[in-house]
């Protein structure tokens, strides 16, 4: 495995480590998903976790959205242990999971997508006025781009209704932030308004780990990459400090294999003794083609 040290800190600016997750192992019956893998986040850092199909990247992050619950290792959430067996567990310690479905309400408007399940109430009915005001704020806050709150999800672009799902993560307020797969089968503009708005988190102070799969937004957002390869850490890259050919190396392997060995065609060598103690050349000379004798044809006729 290759690791490259991470740079530190600014002067006078320090990061809280909000996660922490060291020598998880996860296994499915006979497939052993994940093995030894360490991971952290710090406070409004932004995290990329890359791999290839299968390199256990989804695994890794439904341990810490509760999902599910690893086998081996442990998990800190604030410097303290943390057991998280459950969805609502991950909540209640800040962990907040954008999954790549979005998991919205197409027939519902903006207000009611983001406070569903939660919803404000004042008396019997419910504040539809406040629910209103702190959704733009919110979305103000971050930025976002919205021709109305009052409109249905199923009416907005792609890169809106991530910027939907994602404005519906922070109503509590999480450390983390888990966005999985957020540019997937997004245009060039809406994919920039994504990229913005996982800026703006990383100002607001919040630790996110961002999956993806294109290079160009990783090393856009991202201050450090982690790799995983076949369910282990293979690597740990600082983005001022790596290309995407570093990257892509570790994610398939190629940096792991050895020379190819150099194959000579199929020859017979001839030495006399004599030369090859007076330093001379030897006398190659090739394999002669066999010539088979040709069979004889029909009628007994060679």
């Amino acid at each position: 495995m290759t690791v490259k040290p991470t740079t530190a800190p600014a002067a006078g600016r320090t990061r809280e480590r909000v996660v922490t997750m060291r020598g998880i192992g996860k296994r499915f019956g006979a497939v052993r998903a994940l093995t030894d893998v360490d991971f952290w986040v710090d406070a409004g850092e932004v995290v990329a976790l890359i791999g290839d199909n299968g390199a256990g990247k989804s695994t890794l992050v439904n341990l810490l959205a509760g999902v599910h619950t690893p086998d081996t290792g442990t998990i800190e959430i604030g410097g303290a242990p943390a057991e998280i067996g459950s969805p609502a567990d991950a909540q209640a310690y800040g962990v907040a999971t954008v999954f790549q479905d979005l998991a919205l309400c197409d027939n519902l408007d903006v207000v009611a997508n983001l406070w569903l399940g939660r919803e404000l109430v004042s008396g019997r009915a419910l504040d539809e006025v406040d629910m209103e005001q702190r959704t733009w704020t919110l979305l103000r806050e971050l930025s976002a781009k919205l021709p109305s709150v009052r409109v249905p999800v199923a009416s907005l672009s792609g890169g809106q209704r991530q910027t939907v799902a994602i404005a519906r993560s922070l109503l509590g307020d999480p450390r983390v932030v888990i966005l999985d797969e957020p540019t997937a089968a997004l245009g060039v503009a809406q994919t920039a308004e994504v990229l913005n708005l996982i800026e703006r988190l990383r100002e607001r102070g919040h630790g996110v780990v961002l999956i993806s799969h294109h290079m160009a937004d990783v090393l856009a957002v991202a201050d450090r990459v982690v790799v995983l390869r076949l369910g282990r850490n293979n690597g740990v890259y600082d983005v001022a400090e790596v290309t995407s050919e570093t990257l892509i190396a570790a994610i398939t392997g190629a940096s792991d294999l050895a020379r190819p060995t150099r194959t000579e065609p199929h020859r017979s060598v001839t030495e006399d003794p004599a030369d090859v103690r007076d330093g001379r050349t030897a006398t190659i000379t090739p394999i002669p083609r066999r010539t088979s004798p040709r069979p004889p044809g029909r009628g007994g006729r060679s």
